[in-house]
């Protein structure tokens, strides 16, 4: 009797189990290559705000550039039509995670506790709040590890994140084809 229960608590154990793994073939088909025109609004795009945003760092001694912004250029430049990519998500996801980034490592230091709960925190908020940019997932991290305080929210974050919608506002909307933003 006891061996016959342990048969299908296996049985119903594997039947249980390759449905998830089921799940993890995929199906779709890959999304296409993006056409020329938009592969080099892109670049030229990403080129134009990290040169600009390098150029000012030059004359303060604060930086402009943390490495999400490459990120969001991506974002802003080569899928402007995505939500993620609309001014309300560079700017608030910047600002909540930079803010996020810069509570824990007040609370908590630089430590994997602070950068954990920085991240899931930060997804957690942009979510929540419907400010989703997943290139800022990453500010608590860039800030934790780099010991940053509270003017980082500021400048690089704050001012860095609106040099990049007015880019992608005069670039974007350059192209006939383009409307950006889709939404404020």
């Amino acid at each position: 009797m006891a061996d016959s229960l342990s048969v299908e608590n296996k049985l119903e154990k594997k039947n249980s189990i390759k449905p998830f793994i089921l799940k993890m073939r995929g199906g779709g088909h890959a999304p296409s290559r993006t056409n020329f025109a938009d592969a080099f609004t892109g670049a030229i795009g990403g080129l134009i705000c990290i040169f600009v945003l390098l150029w000012l760092t030059s004359f303060t001694d604060a930086p402009w550039l943390m490495a999400s912004l490459g990120g969001s250029c991506v974002l802003v430049f080569v899928v402007w039509n995505a939500p993620l990519s609309q001014p309300r998500n560079i700017i608030g996801g910047h600002l909540i995670s930079a803010f996020i980034g810069l509570a824990m490592y007040a609370l908590l230091g630089s430590s994997m506790l602070s950068i954990s709960l920085g991240v899931g925190l930060t997804i957690f908020f942009m979510a929540f709040l419907g400010i989703i940019h997943p290139p800022a997932g990453a500010n608590p991290i860039i800030i934790i590890l780099g010991g940053y305080g509270w003017s980082y929210l500021v400048m690089p974050v704050l001012i860095s994140a609106v040099i990049i919608v007015i880019f992608g506002l005069l670039i974007n909307n350059l192209r006939e084809k383009r409307k950006y933003p889709l939404f404020w």
